[in-house]
């Protein structure tokens, strides 16, 4: 009887089970998203309690970090019961629909979302946002500037606003890291201009490079540090003094939180150098500079970092002309240089490569005195001369006037060519006014001077006809002597036009002619014909009244030689 009894205990309990089962079959549905308490861990497998016949199996691979017994997860159910009679969960698909609830959340409230830059694809990133869950990120949109090398970006951990869920009715998520990086970007800037100040040091990351200086990144914005305020010395390639990439300490000379601007530098890390200019420079002091920049009008010598003065072009030389800086200096040449002057509120020195030289026109005098013989090169020839260099830099003029005593000259174009050596004498030195002047007729004795001891007024000298002009006729007379007939001494005879008078001669001829008058220091002679006609009258009236005792004497009179005269 009472093993009847126990045998009908065991078939109400199994009934009871079946029942409970079944029940809990009918609770569970194919699909729903259920809270699971982990019974059992290892490294393959996790189970969790679901409320079913038996536990749920989840892969361990499907955990990033293994839970503990006693642990809440949340699973799916993707089968109540198996062919085994075991419920089948998903942890992963749980993980996928939470992801997705999170996505249109953050979509509709305009909020971030993380997600890792896997790899590069067309137009820009594929994007895992987890749990095989992924994004399309396009380049334009991945950084808050342009991007030279896409690869730098993947494997990037970011946060991310999601733009787009659906299109066409299909899941395609595009995400946005560039508005997200603007904000830290403007926060940070905000956070700059609210707490740092002009004179602060900050430190930054050289970004790039222009012209002009380099731009530092100051924590997603910029910073400039301009080239001239790299050095208080002269910069020419900023490179020189910071690197790309390197980690410098700058001082803040500037912020406008107006314009978003912030200017930096290096150089005011030392005192300004014309602070303690005059503790080591005068004026009028010899000093060393190193050419740093040529221009037009000069070149600019460093004399210290910070120091920088300009040597015009009108004080490289005593007595050569410069057309350009680089005919006497080159950049990065060591120079010796006079201080002329300064301004320290202009930071402006002025410079001279001249006078650390001898001038030579101090002792020009000595090196040409007045009478000195030299045979020199002819540089340069114009309308009223030519210059004859005398040594590099310094030239002496020979006037038309001073080739010759006699011969009258219009240029030197016919006598004289550039780069002909000639035989001179110096006649003029006049330092004060730099003018030396040459003399090639002083080379011989002034034949004016002897012409007018030869021939005083009143001799009579045979000339030559070499110009008729309608003011007179120009002879040539002894010693080469240049003289003028003027046309009322051409003709003795007052009823004979000077028309009419010059018909009688031509270029060329031969003339007996009286010397009026010779001026030597003016170079100048005149001549007559009529003079000369009449003294020959006078010479023949003289001879003829100094006969008195020849044999015929009586039978000729005085009325019969001015009878022959007239005829």
């Amino acid at each position: 009887m009472e093993q009847m009894e126990v045998e009908k205990n065991e078939v109400d309990i199994q009934t009871q089970l079946q029942e409970e089962y079944l029940k809990s079959l009918d609770a569970l549905e194919e699909g729903q998203l259920v809270e699971g308490t982990v019974v059992q861990v290892s490294n393959e497998r996790v189970f969790v309690d679901v409320g079913g016949k038996s536990e749920g199996e989840i892969p361990a691979i499907e955990f990033t970090e293994l839970p503990e017994v006693g642990d809440v997860v949340s699973v799916v159910v993707v089968n109540k019961e198996n062919k085994h009679g075991a419920v089948v969960v998903s942890k992963q698909k749980a993980d996928t629909k939470h992801l997705w609830k999170n996505l249109k959340q953050a979509h509709t409230d305009k909020t971030l979302v993380e997600g890792t830059i896997d790899k590069v694809i067309k137009s820009g990133y594929e994007v895992d946002l987890s749990y095989g869950v992924k994004a399309f990120l396009p380049i334009s949109q991945s950084d808050s500037q342009k991007v030279d090398n896409p690869e730098s970006l993947v494997g990037i951990k970011s946060m991310f606003y999601i733009e787009r869920l659906y299109s066409d009715g299909k899941s395609n998520i595009v995400v946005n890291r560039r508005k997200y990086l603007e904000e830290i970007i403007d926060t940070n800037r905000e956070t700059f201009f609210s707490t740092v100040a002009v004179g602060d040091v900050v430190k930054g990351v050289v970004k790039s490079f222009t012209s002009f200086g380099a731009f530092i990144d100051l924590g997603g914005f910029d910073g400039l540090l301009h080239i001239n305020d790299m050095s208080w010395g002269h910069v020419t390639r900023p490179k020189d003094y910071v690197k790309k990439g390197q980690e410098i300490e700058l001082k803040v000379i500037r912020l406008d939180s107006e314009e978003k601007r912030i200017n930096l530098s290096l150089k005011h890390f030392t005192d300004d150098p014309w602070l303690h200019f005059e503790d080591k420079y005068q004026v009028n002091a010899i000093v060393k500079g190193k050419v740093t920049k040529l221009t037009e009008f000069g070149a600019f010598i460093e004399l210290e970092d910070g120091i920088e003065g300009l040597a015009h072009i009108s004080e490289f030389s005593w007595v050569k002309k410069i057309n350009k800086p680089q005919e006497v200096v080159k950049i990065g040449e060591e120079v010796d240089c006079m201080i002329l002057g300064y301004d320290i509120q202009a930071g402006r020195v002025s410079l001279g490569l001249k006078q650390v030289t001898e001038n030579p026109w101090d002792s020009i005098v000595e090196s040409y005195p007045v009478g000195t013989k030299l045979t020199k090169k002819v540089v340069k020839l114009t309308n009223a001369g030519a210059f004859i260099e005398l040594e590099e830099g310094i030239d002496a003029f020979l006037q038309l006037d001073d080739w010759s005593w006699t011969k009258r000259i219009k240029s030197f174009a016919n006598e004289l060519e550039v780069g002909q050596e000639i035989d001179c004498v110096i006649v003029e030195n006049n330092p004060e006014s730099k003018r030396i002047r040459v003399s090639v007729k002083d080379l011989e004795e002034n034949p004016w001077v002897e012409f007018a001891k030869t021939y005083k007024s009143g001799s009579i000298v045979e000339a030559e006809i070499t110009s008729i002009m309608d003011f007179g006729i120009f002879v040539k007379a002894p010693l080469g002597i240049e003289g003028l007939i003027n046309k009322s001494n051409l003709s003795d005879s007052r009823e004979e036009s000077f028309e009419e008078a010059v018909k009688k001669y031509t270029v060329g001829d031969t003339i007996s002619v009286y010397v009026v008058d010779v001026n030597p220091g003016k170079e100048k002679a005149a001549f007559s014909v009529k003079e000369y006609k009449q003294k020959m009258q006078r010479d023949e009236m003289s001879q003829y009244l100094s006969q008195g005792d020849g044999e015929n004497a009586d039978a000729y009179t005085l009325g019969d030689m001015l009878k022959n005269k007239t005829n």
